[in-house]
């Protein structure tokens, strides 16, 4: 083994059923607006909070869309991707390459979270903790009314 770092792709199907808040996610790149030089695909850039893709769990920023019910994206313009995606009906198929995230033995990995993923308690103890306090100065305050 030469010990590099691998860093691959993998591809996957997958369905979403269209809710109100339509797919859940934006996209970016075509032919006329490359998201990555000499590319004319088109990527995820946002997955919207409670929309399908989110609830899914799947998808993720930065994969790249290869068809849509089995139409290929290559060499669309952006705005043909997105009509395409407005007119794809309620169940909706995705073929999507995932970008397999670098491995180096025990340096490369972060746990099962994303990169610069927050973990829970940094944001819970802070809050359980101001939380109380809230609660202490409140409780204090109604003694001396």
């Amino acid at each position: 083994m030469n010990g590099g770092v691998s860093c691959g792709f993998s591809e996957e199907v997958i369905n979403l059923t269209r809710g109100p808040l339509g797919l859940g996610f934006n996209i970016v790149g075509g032919m006329d607006q490359p998201y990555i030089a000499n590319d004319s695909g088109i990527y995820v850039s946002r997955i919207k909070e409670d929309g399908a893709a989110a609830l899914d769990g799947r998808l993720q920023e930065g994969d790249k869309i290869l068809a849509v019910n089995g139409r290929d994206l290559k060499n669309l313009l952006h705005m043909d991707a997105v009509e395409l995606f407005r007119n794809a009906g309620c169940n909706v198929s995705l073929k999507v390459q995932h970008r397999l995230q670098p491995q180096n033995g025990a340096a490369g990995h972060r746990g099962d979270g994303e990169p610069g993923d927050i973990p829970l308690a940094v944001i819970l103890v802070p809050g359980l903790i101001l939380a109380i306090t809230a609660v202490w100065a409140f409780l204090r305050y109604r003694q001396r009314m």
